[in-house]
């Protein structure tokens, strides 16, 4: 994980996820990293982002 992963990484943890606790398939923290750093490697929508997520799940 490279320092820029962790630092969004710590930030987004500190956010609370409304989700109900049953419904929680992936933490909204991982979700919301991986959307940003997505959009700023150049996604261009869900698919995109979708696709760079199992691109990077190692």
């Amino acid at each position: 994980m490279n320092i820029l992963t962790a630092i969004f990484l710590k930030y987004f943890a500190t956010w609370n996820d409304p989700k109900i606790e049953k419904s929680k398939e992936h933490l909204l923290k991982n979700i919301r990293s991986i959307a940003i750093l997505a959009i700023i490697s150049g996604a261009d929508g869900w698919v995109a982002i979708e696709a760079y997520g199992k691109a990077k799940y190692e």
